[in-house]
């Protein structure tokens, strides 16, 4: 009967990887698929996504909440992945370094969860307005898989690294 360790291993060879890209592109597609549909004053509609929201932002000179949101929803979550990358790739030459960047990536993951909340606040104020038809986008769904795809990455490689 085959060792748990060697199973747990093959598995994982293969898994982790794939959930890295599925959670990448699921990240992808998400912050360029409308998070909203707005509808105001049951005449003009509108899609909004995280990437077109930042546009209007900018745009607005709004370079504050630009900065913040671009920080929060764009930047963390690809250093995270990417982190999450180097780490599973690099996991066989120096465990003790490697352990160490994980864990600067879980917490920086605690961090990327912002973004959550910002987009919580944004659909409460936007309903709670009466102004505004709120509808949730395919985006927000993709972008929220992605986030527990990481999660689920994240923990799935932070079991392996305390294997040894």
């Amino acid at each position: 009967m085959p060792d748990q360790r060697a199973t747990d291993s093959k598995s994982s060879q293969v898994a982790v990887p794939t959930l890295l890209v599925v959670a990448f592109a699921l990240f992808g597609l998400g912050i360029f698929l409308p998070f909203f549909h707005v509808t105001k004053f049951w005449v003009f509609s509108d899609a909004i996504s995280v990437v077109s929201g930042l546009f209007t932002l900018f745009q607005a000179h709004e370079y504050f909440l630009f900065g913040i949101l671009t920080l929060f929803t764009l930047i963390f979550p690809c250093v995270k992945l990417g982190l999450l990358a180097i780490v599973w790739t690099e996991r066989m030459h120096d465990l003790a370094r490697v352990r160490r960047l994980h864990e600067w990536v879980e917490h920086l993951g605690k961090w990327s969860m912002l973004d959550v909340f910002v987009v919580a606040i944004l659909i409460v104020a936007m309903k709670s307005a009466d102004v505004a038809d709120l509808h949730i986008g395919l985006g927000l769904y993709l972008f929220t898989f992605s986030v527990i795809t990481t999660q689920l990455t994240s923990s799935w490689i932070s079991r392996l690294l305390q294997r040894g």
